[in-house]
């Protein structure tokens, strides 16, 4: 049996039905239009799609919620929505795939995040996106962080997912963190680097690679040089950078077609972790992917290497997917037995 396949790794996935999770962040509807394109418009030199089906599903925080589920998981989600048809349609959407809703706050005067994307066979035509970045109040803020304070003895473990479209600001973060602490919490954050925040006392920041540059200030001048992550001295001194200045106890940069680099307070040498996809159809949602399942394992009692481990294999399933798919417990037992 494999590393990989070992019995500590799939008494690790079994062991995720057991786990309650929190995810915070900023909510969407993901629709998808699917269509086929056999002329183009007398109208204007574009495709005329010709709309055969359409979905729906949960979208940037929510997609974060519902790679959750599959494992049965307790999830429950914490953001703001509007007011509006969409809003409605997101809530039937959240409770369609068993996604806890008590902690999300409507409001009216905004919309719906909505990301509408139409695709014509395998490829996207064109994405159309509702949206108006929306900062908290004072008082909405404390009804999130007295919502979690609430449920915080019931969980195991909290996700911040930042999209940068205002709920997370550093006085909320701090908060989130805080009451995360003094329950003994997993904390795990997906950051935007143009929403500078201080993850102090954060289990694990997971920035992919050009979120990782521009959260340190630095140039990439290695990413196109073909040079392995582990002989990448930008990179590494990248990561130790934002492992000194988030002060979390991990920093797990995602490098798409190159794996994973983990940085590790407790460990000089950096983990990497080879990229375990087969064939990439579409990277949507492959970062959420990585940070539900590692989020997952770290919560199930797993290391930060065999958390990014486990994370990188469901991520190289995703990928081979088209649209934000999740990943389902079978597939990932099945690629992990392989």
């Amino acid at each position: 049996m494999s590393d990989l396949a070992s019995t500590e790794s799939l008494a690790l996935v079994d062991a995720f039905s057991k786990q309650r999770l929190l995810v915070v962040g900023d909510v969407m509807l993901d629709w998808f239009i699917w269509g086929a394109v056999s002329r183009i418009s007398p109208e204007a030199p574009v495709p005329v799609v010709e709309v055969q089906r359409e979905n729906r599903y949960p979208g940037g925080a929510a997609n974060v919620a519902r790679n959750i589920t599959p494992f049965g998981s307790h999830i429950e989600l914490a953001g703001l929505f509007g007011h509006d048809p969409n809003g409605k349609l997101l809530l039937e959407t959240l409770s369609e795939n068993g996604i806890g809703t008590d902690l999300l706050l409507q409001t009216g005067g905004i919309p719906t995040i909505t990301k509408t994307r139409v695709i014509a066979g395998h490829q996207q035509v064109v994405r159309i996106d509702r949206e108006r970045k929306v900062f908290l109040s004072s008082e909405q803020e404390q009804k999130v962080v007295d919502g979690i304070m609430r449920i915080a003895d019931q969980l195991d473990g909290v996700i911040i997912e930042d999209y940068g479209k205002g709920l997370i600001t550093p006085s909320l973060a701090e908060k989130i963190i805080a009451v995360a602490n003094s329950k003994n919490l997993v904390v795990t954050v997906d950051p935007k680097p143009g929403n500078p925040i201080p993850w102090k006392g954060c289990t694990c920041v997971k920035p992919n690679r050009s979120e990782a540059f521009a959260a340190a200030g630095v140039e990439d001048l290695t990413r196109n040089d073909d040079v392995p992550p582990l002989e990448d001295k930008v990179l590494l001194q990248t990561g130790h950078q934002l492992l000194e200045t988030w002060q979390s106890d991990h920093v797990l940069v995602t490098l798409g077609e190159l794996g994973m680099l983990l940085f590790s307070k407790d460990s000089d040498a950096p983990f990497h972790i080879p990229t375990r996809a087969q064939e990439v159809f579409d990277v949507s949602g492959a970062g959420d992917t990585a940070i539900a399942v590692f989020t997952l394992a770290l919560c199930a009692g797993a290391s930060a290497k065999k958390a990014a481990e486990l994370s990188n294999v469901a991520s190289g399933i995703v990928v081979g997917k088209l649209g934000t798919a999740p990943i389902e417990r079978d597939e990932l037992i099945t690629a992990l037995q392989k």
